[in-house]
């Protein structure tokens, strides 16, 4: 999945231009409710203003806070300036990015702003990612990270006609384990799928419907 599948584009969005002072970015934040907007200038993206952003730069300034709010323009304290992501980047790429901001910019290679991601996009991914959506039965077991493993998984779901709502892996290095978390539409031959998995050196470690 790319970026582009998830931003919000740019007429959708709320931002500001960088000329715009202080007070009235804090006012539009408030009206809308939200925690942070892309500054742009013209078309380019010059960066991020937020909430913390504001309050941080008044008490760093050594301006009254209300000619601070008065005089100051966000073009002056935007941050996160480069941290953007292309509309064509794998949409993991925006979950790195997210660590410690609200919104993502979306721009171009001349930094033209495209749009924005959000942690709520992020996280209704994620939510898709491991079948949050629909219910089923949740199965976490570990396999010896060997050729083939992945391979033998998906001949035994398939002899066992197993519906897979959602598959994902995690790596332990140090014990050369894959840690599998899948989840499937649970039936009559669940159980013996089950066994089956066991039975090739797959260790259940945790079944739960949800």
């Amino acid at each position: 999945m790319f970026v582009k599948s998830v931003m919000i584009p740019k007429h959708k969005t709320y931002f500001v231009e960088d000329q715009v002072f202080v007070k009235e970015a804090l006012e539009l934040l408030e009206q809308h409710e939200i925690d942070g907007m892309p500054v742009i200038k013209g078309d380019t993206y010059k960066g991020l203003v937020t909430k913390n952003t504001i309050f941080e730069a008044a008490f760093h300034s050594n301006k009254e806070k209300q000619v601070f709010m008065d005089t100051t323009t966000v073009g002056e304290i935007a941050t996160a300036q480069e941290n953007t992501v292309n509309e064509n980047d794998g949409f993991e790429e925006t979950v790195i990015k997210m660590k410690n901001v609200p919104i993502v910019a979306v721009v171009d290679d001349a930094k033209r702003f495209l749009g924005i991601v959000t942690r709520y996009e992020v996280l209704d991914q994620f939510q898709s990612v491991f079948g949050m959506n629909k219910k089923g039965l949740r199965i976490v077991f570990s396999s010896v990270e060997t050729e083939g493993r992945i391979l033998r998984l998906s001949e035994i779901t398939r002899q066992f006609h197993q519906n897979i709502i959602s598959l994902t892996t995690f790596d332990d290095s140090d014990k050369l384990v894959r840690r599998i978390v899948m989840k499937v539409v649970d039936n009559e031959d669940t159980q013996k799928y089950i066994q089956k998995l066991e039975k090739n050196g797959f260790k259940v470690l945790d079944i739960k419907r949800t």
